[in-house]
């Protein structure tokens, strides 16, 4: 057995449904996959004795799963009075819609696109329901329209598909850019040294209770990636395809056209800074 400290960013162990901090409870969406890991988490956030709560991430469009993130709302005496959005994915913000009308809320989201109702999300923004504040931390790189949700009173940031519980994320070229990401990273890393947060709570996998660990771990891997690839290209492997089967050789490989789309991303970067 593994032990969950030495992990990067301490993993926390058990259940991932439930609750996680004293503001924000964990409904795990049934899609779990390859890309998914256990599934989507979505997320009730809200203040211990306030009757108004915001969901971050629907998930995908289940309706069993949007029932169910609603009864687990009611039977805590909330009423669910905003929908939050931390980027436009199919297995995060499908369900929203849906979710809307069930719940008669608004959505917020960075993508116009995606919005249900007059108000979106951006940077400096403050999102403020029966006392609960989430402050808005746009963290593009994942994809174009990528946000995490600071949470001041946990200590806590919820990061969508920025960081994940476990493993590393995608950066889904060619919305998202490595050069985007990596600067969304140290924004991230300047919240646990500036701000005090400690506690990551991801779109995906297990809460993390060290998050200033977990972001040095994806800063030091995006690192060795890209030298990886910088130097793979040197050695003659030109294509995207035949650089992900010389750096991704120990992955498996239904995880390889996730990772040529990192790899696309990653190429891009290198020549934009005259690397290759």
């Amino acid at each position: 057995m593994t032990d969950a400290t030495a992990l990067p960013g301490q993993p926390r162990g058990g259940v991932l449904s439930g609750p996680a901090t004293a503001r924000a409870v964990n409904v795990l969406a049934p899609n779990a996959s390859p890309m998914t890991l256990d599934g989507t988490n979505t997320w009730i956030v809200s203040e211990p004795d306030s009757e108004l709560a915001v969901v971050i991430d629907p998930g995908p469009l289940d309706d069993g799963h949007l029932r169910h993130v609603i009864d687990t709302a009611e039977k805590s005496g909330k009423r669910i009075a905003l929908t939050l959005l931390t980027h436009g994915h199919p297995d995060h913000a499908e369900g929203a819609v849906r979710f809307a009308e069930l719940t008669g809320t608004g959505v917020r989201a960075l993508d116009p696109a995606l919005r249900l109702g007059d108000e979106g999300l951006g940077h400096g923004d403050v999102v403020a329901v029966g006392g609960l504040e989430l402050r808005v931390v746009p963290t593009p790189g994942h994809t174009a329209d990528s946000l995490c949700f600071h949470l001041p009173a946990d200590r806590a940031v919820l990061t969508g598909d920025t960081i994940l519980g476990r493993g590393t994320t995608v950066v889904a070229h060619p919305d998202g850019r490595l050069g985007d990401y990596l600067d969304s990273l140290r924004r991230l890393r300047s919240l646990t040294v500036d701000d005090g947060v400690h506690t990551v709570l991801p779109g995906h996998g297990p809460v993390l209770e060290d998050a200033q660990g977990a972001v040095e771990y994806y800063l030091a891997h995006r690192a060795h990636r890209l030298a990886q690839v910088e130097t793979a290209v040197e050695n003659g492997h030109r294509t995207p395809d035949e650089v992900v089967a010389h750096v991704y050789a120990d992955v498996d490989r239904s995880l390889w056209p996730a990772a040529e789309l990192s790899v696309r991303a990653q190429l891009d970067y290198l020549r934009e800074h005259g690397l290759i």
